[in-house]
């Protein structure tokens, strides 16, 4: 009795066969333009955030603060990615639609390019 269902439902994949859908070419090419837009607008921002830190490290440098030179950079940075979807989702309608691992993709661009471009012109500049 098995054997006959399972032969059955085997017959029944077979006949169904397996069709591949349309690709939608249009929607594929708009999702790639906007990850796009939406990688340019992070690296912006994480040159931005270094441009930022850079200032506010070398003010508090030169006012003799201490920790706070490499303390409050850190807060403003952490504070500003952190906030930075909400940002992405009022100047990007698509915003709704990214997936995690877009979302994941913007945010470790902003981290690395701040640290990058603060740890660059910190150490080119503040010699």
């Amino acid at each position: 009795m098995a054997k006959k269902a399972r032969k059955r439902l085997e017959e029944d994949a077979e006949a169904a066969g397996f069709e591949f859908p349309e690709f939608d070419e249009e929607g594929f090419v708009a999702h790639e333009f906007e990850q796009s837009v939406a990688t340019g607008f992070a690296l912006g921002l994480a040159i931005l955030l270094g441009a930022v830190s850079f200032g506010l490290t070398h003010v508090l440098a030169m006012a003799g603060t201490g920790v706070l030179e490499g303390l409050v950079p850190v807060v403003v940075g952490i504070m500003t990615i952190a906030t930075s979807p909400l940002l992405w989702g009022r100047l990007r309608a698509a915003a709704s639609e990214y997936t995690k691992g877009e979302w994941a993709s913007m945010i470790l661009v902003e981290v690395f390019g701040w640290i990058g471009i603060w740890f660059l012109l910190t150490d080119v500049l503040l010699r």
